[in-house]
């Protein structure tokens, strides 16, 4: 790492850096396994949760679902109606990382897939998603990752040269696209390691990480 340039601002991923991200978990908690796997096998949730993160409206698109597989209306309206318990719980040491970086005065950005009313929903509960400096909110900005577009409107929008931003997700396909264009990146998979590239970067010390 230390022939890469110290990065000038740090972004995250939200869904599984800051905030776990495990539906399926969840609605077998909920509705019990067997009846959230027959429901997810028969309906693309993930692809309903993207058309919203897209920027259509959260209520309307979990609405046309549901009335679509009206054998599981009621679980696909907890989508909607019980965001904030799909939505959980946060990562507490990722976002440790991000007070401590902004405690350092290290610029810090989101970046992240999800909705314009489900980020609000989140936002008034965990309220750490609002100490970035900047957010790229997909939903916002109509379009997600991995399209090279909404990397090609962070790097428009902060400035900031491909080579001194430095990125954490947990998907490899969003992390291929931002190493493309020439990112410092970190494919998330413990807050631990994260902590790790953040001292190695040479923004927070040990201690600081810890």
């Amino acid at each position: 790492m230390t022939d890469l340039p110290r990065p000038e601002a740090v972004l995250f991923d939200i869904g599984n850096v800051l905030i776990t991200w495990q539906p399926e978990a969840r609605y077998d908690e909920l509705v019990g396994r067997d009846r959230r796997e027959a429901m997810f096998a028969a309906v693309d949730l993930h692809g309903m949760n993207e058309r919203f993160d897209r920027g259509e409206n959260f209520r309307d698109v979990v609405h046309e679902t549901a009335e679509a597989y009206p054998e599981f209306r009621d679980e696909i309206l907890m989508w909607h109606d019980r965001w904030l318990d799909l939505a959980r719980p946060p990562i507490d040491r990722s976002v440790r990382l991000l007070r401590a970086l902004r405690a350092k005065g290290v610029p810090v950005f989101a970046l992240s897939n999800f909705g314009i009313d489900s980020f609000a929903l989140s936002e008034s509960r965990d309220t750490f998603l609002k100490d970035f400096d900047r957010r790229y909110i997909s939903g916002h900005m109509g379009v997600t990752k991995p399209d090279p577009r909404i990397y090609e409107m962070v790097e428009a929008d902060c400035g900031i040269a491909p080579e001194y931003l430095l990125f954490t997700d947990d998907k490899p396909d969003n992390i291929a696209t931002a190493q493309a264009r020439g990112w410092q990146t970190h494919l998330f998979t413990r807050p631990e390691g994260w902590a790790e590239r953040l001292v190695q970067a040479g923004l927070l010390t040990r201690d600081e990480a810890a």
